[in-house]
């Protein structure tokens, strides 16, 4: 018994090996493969996303003027200089104030639009086409519809109604450049909010109901805590877009009038392109940076702790 099923175990290891190692060559290849896929995509990443950010974090320590690598090593003097400068300082606290505003009204609106829409079924698509429209619309174009239709002073709203345009004043500049930023906003956040509402499991609406509790109750103890991890991860978002924000300041007020709405962006912009000193205008890209990986730090400090619960 034992000389007949010795060689037979031998022949059949024997046999595995070579499909062993041909499923090892076939793993490889195919890792090869994926890797080969992906590089474009890692290599674009690396050419737009890491070089320029390791080039920002060199250059926010020299003096530099933004023309060949002609750069000075200064040290934390870039630092210093905008720490002390009060126009920083300004643009800190309407960047603050930016981001207090956009965590509430375009949320509150976007749910409250949300829950709204959750219970109507007719042309329910519609209206998400329609909020969803100046979000997709260039910045340019919604800065210029309100320029034209509603601050402008000689046929606008205000003009009609003999009211200054806000952009005009130092203490309603910075409110009339976000009031249009949240206008294109909302609509965003509404069609978001409403995507993840109505992936609440559906037995939790209909047991809520059948234990009496109303719309509004329903909305706070079912559709909330469902929609937890989006609400989340739109405020990480917003904290982020807060931080980066430039484009409708810029188009609106310039940061004026005497830098009453200036942030952080325009901030950096004027130093780049206006005195050319770049290693400056890195350094305040720099502390803008921050605030946005400190947001995704403590974003993923809570999505982990949700998860070990």
């Amino acid at each position: 018994m034992t000389t007949t099923l010795a060689p037979r175990a031998r022949s059949r290891s024997g046999a595995t090996r070579p499909a062993t190692r041909r499923r090892s060559r076939q793993s490889r290849r195919r890792a090869v493969t994926g890797y080969l896929l992906v590089s474009p995509a890692l290599l674009l990443s690396i050419l737009i996303v890491v070089l320029p950010g390791i080039l920002t974090l060199l250059f926010a320590f020299t003096d530099w003027n933004g023309i060949g690598f002609d750069a000075e090593f200064i040290g934390l003097q870039n630092f210093q200089d905008i720490l002390a400068d009060p126009v920083f300082a300004t643009s800190l606290k309407n960047n603050i104030t930016w981001l207090i505003l956009f965590l509430t009204l375009p949320v509150v609106i976007g749910l409250l639009t949300a829950a709204l829409l959750l219970r109507r079924k007719r042309m329910r698509t519609f209206y998400q086409v329609v909020f969803l429209m100046p979000y997709v619309l260039a910045p340019v174009v919604n800065a210029l519809v309100w320029q034209t239709i509603i601050y402008n002073p000689n046929g606008g709203v205000f003009g009609l109604l003999q009211l200054a345009p806000p952009t005009a004043g130092q203490s309603t500049s910075l409110y009339a450049a976000a009031a249009v930023d949240m206008w294109h906003y909302w609509g965003f956040l509404t069609v978001v909010y409403l995507g993840a509402m109505r992936q609440t499991p559906v037995d939790q609406v209909e047991a809520a109901t059948v234990d009496g509790a109303g719309a509004w109750k329903v909305f706070l103890h079912v559709y909330l805590p469902s929609i937890r991890p989006t609400l989340l991860l739109m405020g990480v978002m917003t904290v982020i877009f807060s931080f980066l924000a430039f484009d409708y300041v810029y188009l609106l007020t310039q940061g004026g009038p005497a830098h009453s709405s200036e942030v952080m962006g325009t901030y950096a912009y004027a130093f780049a392109f206006s005195s050319f000193q770049f290693g400056k205008a890195a350094a305040v890209g720099l502390v803008m940076s921050f605030f946005g990986l400190l947001a995704s730090v403590l974003y993923t400090w809570i999505s982990r702790r949700d998860l070990l619960r």
